[in-house]
Formats: structure tokens, sequence, C-alpha cells
């Protein structure tokens, strides 16, 4: 086979009854987009520092969860990036394997499986990201609930909850400034029901592109897409820590299990936790797991500690626990 195969020819081959054939130096990634945490300058330095090629994949956590529990038997990924809720759900289905990668000691503990099922690459901060340009003189908002003003009717954003992992954390964020907790998220869908009078637009991918085209005004967002918005595409982008409260979160990477590529996989899962790896996320604005590779010029771009004060931690086995009936709520209740 050549040295690349996409995807669905990938998939066609599996339709024919060639389960783990071999592509070369390749290591299919699902939810790896390259305009998400800018995944695309990852891939590229990958490529160039192990030879192993890895396809951009527009899934979001969900979908690529779904994905593996239907290829199971068969399975297409190598490995798969997620956020730590829908890793915890995916070590529970048995689709991802234990592998402890280069740079595992520096990961603390709580931030990784313990057997090496899945463990963290990066952090984020929830909150607003604001087109202050697509405002038109709005002021930008400052709080949850300066979201349910009609003045902001239109002009936010935020991906679906029920789906995207970015999306869950959203209505976990709201939900906990709004009183609720883990065990209840009646104030969090009270919340979005409210917020329906403002016609938000709820994509399942990520909306980067769409903020920044001013499509969305206000999207419910990390701070790490935030930031990259204003410093390196130089857009009028400000990143908002509500008042009342957010969280922040662990993105996670696992090995595939039976995955068709796992020497080139395990390849990969090293690289992004390598000093050059973790530098890379630090550059993007992400906090890097590994805390020595976030270098001080990048730090000072961040809000200040005052305001990371007001985004705390959570029970992230409590949140993936609470996921599957909170979404089954929110599609009953909101969408």
């Amino acid at each position: 086979m050549p040295s690349f195969v996409s995807p669905f020819l990938r998939a066609a081959a599996l339709a024919l009854g060639l389960c783990g054939s071999a592509m070369a130096q390749t290591a299919i990634c699902y939810n790896c987009p390259p305009e998400w945490a800018d995944w695309g300058t990852q891939i590229k330095a990958i490529k160039a520092k192990t030879g192993v090629t890895v396809p951009p994949d527009n899934k979001n956590s969900g979908q690529s969860l779904a994905q593996l529990v239907a290829e199971r038997a068969c399975p297409v990924a190598d490995v798969t990036y997620l956020g730590v809720t829908f890793a915890i759900q995916a070590s529970k289905e048995g689709v991802v394997a234990a592998y402890q990668p280069a740079g595992w000691r520096d990961i603390p503990d709580g931030l990784k499986d313990p057997a090496g099922q899945w463990f963290t690459i990066h952090t984020g901060t929830l909150g607003f990201m604001v087109n202050v340009d697509a405002l038109q003189g709005r002021p930008v908002p400052r709080s949850w609930a300066d979201l349910l003003k009609p003045d902001y009717k239109g002009l936010i954003g935020y991906l679906d909850p029920a789906s995207a992992f970015v999306g869950y954390v959203g209505a976990v964020a709201a939900n906990q400034a709004r009183g609720g907790t883990l065990d209840n998220f009646g104030p969090g869908l009270d919340y979005f029901k409210a917020l329906q009078k403002n016609d938000p637009i709820v994509p399942k991918q990520t909306a980067y592109a769409r903020v920044l085209s001013g499509e969305i005004a206000i999207l419910l967002d990390y701070d790490f897409n935030a930031y990259r918005a204003k410093y390196k595409d130089g857009a009028n982008v400000q990143f908002v820590i509500p008042a009342e409260g957010t969280i922040a979160v662990p993105y996670v990477m696992s090995l595939v299990a039976n995955a068709p590529h796992a020497a080139d996989a395990k390849k990969v899962l090293d690289f992004v936790l390598s000093d050059e790896g973790q530098a890379l996320w630090a550059n993007a604005y992400l906090r890097p797991v590994r805390a020595a590779a976030m270098p001080a010029q990048v730090q000072a771009r961040f809000l200040p500690a005052a305001d990371y004060a007001r985004a705390q931690m959570v029970d992230y086995a409590k949140m993936a626990a609470a996921q599957k009936a909170f979404s089954e709520r929110y599609l009953k209740d909101v969408q």
C-alpha cells in the first residue's frame, strides 16, 4: 500500500474484509482538527520529527467515542484525542489500551489513568471568546447572567453539549456558576432553556473560524483558542472568565485498543509529551501538562492569576458518570 491512505479508503478496505491492513508510517487519530488547539502545527511537527503521517480529523469527542465503539471488532483509529470525560467512558468501553509514553512520570496524579489508558497532554479553561468588532458597540459580556440579556440575541454560540466535550464543559461550568452540582443539573438546564430566547448558534464541531469571521460574536470556548485568535491571527478578540466562575479541564490522548499501527501510534503519543511537543502546545496558549514547558513570555499573555482563581477543577470521574444522563435531559428539555 502507499505510505498514506485516507480514512475513507481505509474504511472501504475494512468493508472488504482487510481489517488491520498496513499503512506504513501512518497513525490515524480521531478528533485531531487542524483548526482546534493548533493541531495543524502539531501534526506537521510529528511528521517532521517521527516520519509518521497523522491525517487531520474533524470529529468531536462524542463522535470519536461512538466511532471507536462501532469499530471495536475491527479498529480504524490508532490514537484518539478526547475530553477527559469521554476518555473515562472509552476506558470503560474497552476501546483504548494501556500505554505509558515518554514523559509519563511528569504527569501529575489525577491527570492520568493509573494504567495509562488515558493521559492529559494539556488543559484549558472555559470562558467567553468574544469578537469585539462583531459586537458592534455592545459591551463585552462579563458574566453568565449577561448572556441572557436581549442585547446579545443572535450573537452567542456554543458547541452541542450533548455531543462535543467543550459543549458539555460549558454546561457544567454554567450549572456550577448558577448553583448546581454534578448531582443536580437543574440550574444549568434552566440556564440553557433561558438562553434559547437569544437564538444561540449550536454547531457540533469547532467554531473557531466562525468567531474570526464575526458570524458568532460570543462563543463558549477555551482560553487557548481566544489567545490564539488574538495573538496569532491578530483578531480583536477578548477572553473573559465569567464573574460567577467557570471550570478548567484536561484534554487527553489514548492508544486505541488493537490499533492497526500501534508502533507508529506510540511514536505520536511519545512526541506530544516530549519537550518539543509540549512546547508546541504552550506556544498555542494551551497549558501543557508538563508545567516546565510553559515559556514565561507565553504565560504573560494569559489573564491575571486573579481571574483564573475563578476557574475550578471538578471531580472528572463524577463528571464523566453524569454525562449520559445530562445529555439525555438536554436533548429532551432544551434542544
